[in-house]
């Protein structure tokens, strides 16, 4: 089992949503935490809550998608509370949209937030939790990881090679004793999910039809027991567990009821 109680958890994208929500449950285990976002006021927002509850907190305005911002933040990070022994990287941008719609930089900035700002805090804290033998990488990917889906051709790839890159991790630092853990949220109540219905395609909001989202602090649950218990894959609801293990024998009746849904919108168009 890992310890929280006194540990030093870093959350990426602790500003709102599920950074949030794991960073107040990792604080209310006994954790020391250091939240980043790149938005100071939302962020100097969240560290209020964290501290007006009793915890022990610093708040750290870093681009993850800037390789240098995120060493110089670890080595601010390491001043204040030591080694980070817990990472969980949160921060992440989509934007749903029709594939010929969705300009170039688009899929590049979804692509640099979301895969290498979560590929360069593991890369800056890794080394250490080696050096001790201790540490918990957390990575919050998406139930769009399990399965693409109409409308999220830039923001599927991206979490796709997150759970990729932690799947590789998990076997190559397990002996270093090392936890690695990747999460699969299906939609959740967060400002994020507010921005994505924006521009979501009215395909892709047939598709998630009538289901409700489930609300950050059941997210942040069962991050916590996923440290607790070392588990890899990290399933909130019962939904996302079938998906995550039965998804290639699903796949198929899955594809079907997508098409039904996808062609009934548009032959209404």
């Amino acid at each position: 089992m890992v310890q929280i109680r006194g540990a030093h958890a870093l959350v990426t994208g602790g500003s709102s949503g599920i950074g949030l929500a794991t960073a107040v449950a990792l604080a209310a285990r006994g954790a020391r935490v250091t939240i980043w976002a790149r938005g100071r006021e939302r962020l100097e927002a969240a560290a209020a809550v964290l501290t007006g509850n009793g915890a022990q907190a610093r708040a750290d305005v870093v681009d993850v998608s800037d390789a240098a911002a995120v060493y110089a933040g670890v080595e601010r990070a390491v001043a204040a509370y030591g080694p980070v022994d817990i990472l969980v990287t949160s921060a992440g941008v989509a934007h749903p949209g029709h594939f010929l719609q969705i300009p170039p930089e688009v899929f590049r900035e979804i692509i640099e937030v979301n895969y290498f700002g979560t590929l360069y805090p593991v890369q800056a804290v890794v080394p250490s939790m080696v050096a001790r033998g201790t540490g918990s990488l957390v990575a919050i990917s998406s139930g769009a990881a399990l399965l693409g889906l109409f409308g999220f051709s830039a923001y599927s790839p991206a979490k796709y090679a997150v759970r990729g890159l932690f799947e590789s991790l998990r076997d190559e630092l397990r002996p270093h004793g090392i936890h690695v853990a990747c999460v699969y949220p299906p939609d959740v109540d967060t400002p994020m999910l507010a921005a994505e219905n924006e521009t979501k395609p009215e395909e892709t909001a047939a598709i998630s039809g009538t289901v409700k989202p489930i609300p950050a602090d059941q997210v942040a649950g069962a991050v916590v027991k996923g440290i607790e218990r070392r588990q890899f894959a990290i399933y909130p609801n019962r939904s996302m567990a079938l998906l995550g293990v039965a998804g290639p024998a699903l796949s198929p009746l899955l594809r079907r009821m997508i098409d039904d849904k996808v062609d009934s919108i548009q032959r209404q168009g």
